[in-house]
């Protein structure tokens, strides 16, 4: 239950006890991403039903407002820092991470910004309303990819974010997550797109960026619901 509340403490900004977000308990928190990514889910859904009741686009608007509210922005801001240093390194990796820590954002993390919320804008509004259920397993899906990233790539650098998720991450809670999403397929089948997502993902950051830091695995998040979402509006065209 501690690691649980710990999670839905790091990765929203749902008011939790402040006894359980204390660092002291991120190592627990990291098994148990996925489910805060269900209770994120359960919220997006019932907010973008709601609003498609009136409008599909009203639910998805709804929907992306809420996403981005629920998380800080926190994912979207490990992407934006991706992009300004994928764009400005050139194959330097101290600059690449040197671009990723700074605070500012250039013009390449605007970029992604705006057409990763616009991305998820209109693949929400081809779920709503009738894909509320995929849209309550997607952030759970996306969430396993930090465990599974964490144990295929190093962290790039010997502290932070991504050194706690690697050492926090275990090949049991791994195996575990893995055995529920292939459950969950049998009711939602885009969510089978995850198996080939997150490790082409893990492929991508090797070739890319090396490894793998908060901002990457906050870019990983992003980038894997955006993935499913297209996965699961693309299902329910056919």
């Amino acid at each position: 239950m501690k690691g649980a509340i710990a999670a839905i403490a790091f990765l929203t900004r749902l008011p939790v006890p402040q006894r359980w977000a204390d660092v002291g308990a991120f190592p627990s928190a990291v098994a148990f991403y996925p489910l805060a990514g269900l209770l994120i889910g359960l919220l997006l859904a019932g907010v973008g039903w709601a609003g498609a009741l009136i409008d599909p686009w009203l639910g998805a608007l709804f929907a992306t407002l809420l996403w981005a509210a629920l998380t800080g922005a926190l994912h979207l801001d490990g992407l934006a820092d991706l992009a300004d240093g994928l764009g400005a390194a050139h194959g330097d990796r101290d600059r690449l991470l040197t671009v990723m820590a700074d605070p500012h954002v250039g013009s390449f993390g605007v970029v992604a910004l705006v057409l990763q919320l616009l991305a998820k804008l209109v693949l929400l509004q081809l779920l709503l309303p009738h894909g509320w259920l995929l849209l309550v397993l997607v952030p759970a899906a996306a969430r396993i990819g930090p465990l599974v990233w964490a144990r295929m790539l190093p962290p790039l650098k010997p502290s932070g974010l991504g050194a706690a998720i690697a050492q926090a991450a275990a090949w049991p809670a791994i195996a575990a997550w893995m055995l529920v999403l292939a459950a969950g397929c049998w009711f939602a089948p885009p969510l089978l797109a995850t198996f080939l997502l997150l490790p082409a993902l893990a492929l991508w950051f090797r070739h890319r960026v090396g490894g793998m830091t908060g901002d990457v695995h906050g870019a990983g998040i992003e980038l894997a619901e955006t993935g499913l979402l297209l996965a699961a509006a693309v299902y329910l065209a056919a």
